[in-house]
Parts: C-alpha cells; structure tokens; sequence
C-alpha cells in the first residue's frame, strides 16, 4: 500500500497560516497530525509518500514552509527528497517553492 495524502480531503481544503496560533488549519498542524507520522510510516515500510497538492484554495506560504521546512529540519533535506514525491497539476510551480523550503531549512542554497 502507498503511503498518500491528499491535502484537500484530509486535511482542508483551506490551508491556513504557519502557526496553530495564526488560525485553523495551519502548517503546524498539518505537520504534527497528519505529515509527520505519514513520513515516518512511509520510511519504515520503505516507501516514498506522496502528497498531492491539487484541490484546495490555494496554500499560504508560510503553511508551505512550516509543513515542509519542518519536515527537513526533522529530518535533513537529502531523506526528504528521497523519500516524498509531491503532485501539483494545478499549481504546479509549488513543488519547486517546496523544495525551496527543504532546502532554506537546512540551509542548501
């Protein structure tokens, strides 16, 4: 089984700000429920989580960068691009903003 999430059906499909603080349906909170155990689920078994994008109302940047920059933090930019893929149809220019993130978080330029 693939380890997948789709970010408008099982979290919102209103992603919010950065911080539980800022609002409902924040990158923190995407991050600490569903994003972080999904990732590590996904690495035990040994296989890449995917995260589709399409289907929201759009993504702040902030929520991009607390969701993902944290998930590099946590666990190193190399592991993260090894072992998620993202999909964007509709917006596909987020992946790179995404990578970006990982990057910035571990400082890789």
């Amino acid at each position: 089984m693939e380890e997948y999430i789709k970010i408008a059906t099982e979290f919102s499909a209103t992603p919010g700000a950065r911080y539980i603080s800022d609002g409902k349906h924040s990158g923190q909170e995407f991050y600490e429920t569903l994003l972080k155990d999904r990732y590590e689920t996904a690495m035990k078994n040994g296989r890449k989580l995917t995260v589709d994008l399409d289907g929201t109302h759009g993504y702040a940047t902030s929520f991009l960068d607390e969701a993902f920059g944290r998930l590099s933090k946590d666990f190193g930019a190399v592991n993260v691009f090894n072992n998620i893929f993202f999909v964007s149809n509709e917006e596909p220019y987020l992946i790179d903003e995404i990578k970006d993130y990982i990057n910035e978080a571990n400082n890789i330029n």
